[in-house]
């Protein structure tokens, strides 16, 4: 291989991530086509020319006290990734969220003399400002996705970019809920609710039994209703369809719901509701321009935690970027089926146009061209 080949190392640990991840990989691309990029990713990254070394499953884990079962496998990957990265020093190092596993690869290798990278901002502007420290201390250059993250890393000298959404760009403007339809097979009349319980084991586990109870009751208030349920891949699929087969069969038949894989925008837009995890798919949604309950389910112990260090108003991005309450936040005690539907129901029949007003401003606000901005910012650091 020849010393001038550029090597780019990457890392995601989550559904969410493996698509940011792939918009930038395709521009780095194009930029650097001979470039090897390899690390851990999904699919979504090795369609765009990524060499993942191993599963990305072993990083997608949230919660302060659900991480800890998952330790010794995620400390095992990280010891055997810094070896490759020793062994097969990259020009730059690209971690994509995963903040806690990924900050401290950047850490170990910007000691090595290694340009590092990090791409989506740790919610510094939430809770835990001081880990500003570590973020200045691993990274040459944060990548940030929200406006309203600037100020944090200008008041600490951190150098920050600000490039928009990849899915800003990816989502048109005005999305046409017929095509949708036609494209998943939904009759063009009749309601449609989107579920979407998570992208995450932990989060399956917590949410799927809510969310199909919900489903039970909003087939009796709500006759005629249609239920599109999105799986992030196919592993997440098999999960969903084993359960509802398992649990639901009494009351939900074939015809009520369709289970589709890795297809959720075309999910969000073919609804006219959604019920979903909070998280990056909230503002997915808000960028489908549909109205939404979303919620959280943490352990106790998680929650507790959470609850005395978390500062930020609202916890979903829709309500983040505007800094009101656009849509219902719901959490612990409150995500059941009775609160969740009386939530629900009332959005099947509302004006939303008000709403999607507001929900078009903010995504004309994060329409940057984020795959290319940040792949701008990354060949400034290896060129820097």
């Amino acid at each position: 291989m020849p010393a001038s080949t550029l090597r780019i190392g990457v890392v995601a640990g989550e559904p969410s991530g493996d698509v940011l991840a792939a918009g930038m990989i395709a521009e780095l691309k194009k930029r650097y086509p001979d470039a090897i990029i390899e690390g851990i990713g999904g699919d979504h990254m090795k369609a765009a020319g990524f060499h993942s070394l191993f599963d990305m499953e072993t990083l997608s884990v949230m919660g302060l006290v659900e991480v800890l079962s998952h330790l010794p496998a995620i400390l095992k990957l990280k010891k055997q990734l810094l070896a490759h990265f020793e062994a097969n020093p990259p020009d730059v190092f690209i971690g994509v969220d995963a903040p806690d596993f990924n900050l401290r690869v950047e850490k170990a290798l910007k000691a090595r003399g290694i340009k590092t990278v990090h791409y989506v901002s740790p919610t510094v502007w939430a809770w835990r400002e001081k880990r500003i420290h570590k973020i200045k201390a691993a990274t040459n250059h944060v990548l940030g996705l929200f406006p309203f993250e600037q100020q944090v890393y200008d008041k600490y000298h951190v150098p920050y970019t600000f490039v928009g959404h990849t899915l800003a760009d990816a989502v048109p403007l005005e999305p046409d809920q017929s095509a949708a339809r036609e494209t998943l097979g939904l009759s063009c009349s009749g309601p449609v609710l989107a579920v979407l319980p998570g992208s995450r084991g932990g989060e399956l586990k917590a949410l799927l039994p809510v969310f199909t109870a919900t489903m039970e009751k909003m087939k009796t208030l709500l006759p005629g209703v249609r239920f599109v349920i999105p799986a992030a891949n196919q592993y997440r699929f098999d999960g969903i369809q084993a359960y509802l087969k398992e649990h639901c069969s009494a009351w939900l038949s074939d015809s009520d719901y369709k289970l589709v894989k890795g297809q959720a925008r075309d999910a969000m837009i073919a609804s006219d509701v959604i019920l979903l995890a909070s998280g990056t798919a909230t503002l997915e949604a808000m960028l489908c321009k549909r109205p939404m309950v979303t919620c959280y389910k943490l352990s106790p112990l998680t929650y507790k935690i959470m609850q005395r260090l978390y500062k930020a108003p609202f916890f979903s991005l829709p309500n983040l970027l505007a800094n009101e309450a656009l849509i219902p936040e719901l959490l612990q005690d409150d995500v059941n089926p009775d609160t969740l539907c009386d939530y629900l129901l009332p959005l099947f029949t509302q004006d939303t146009t008000e709403l999607v007003s507001r929900f078009t401003g903010l995504h004309q606000s994060l329409k940057l061209d984020a795959d290319k901005m940040a792949a701008d910012a990354i060949a400034e650091v290896i060129n820097g």
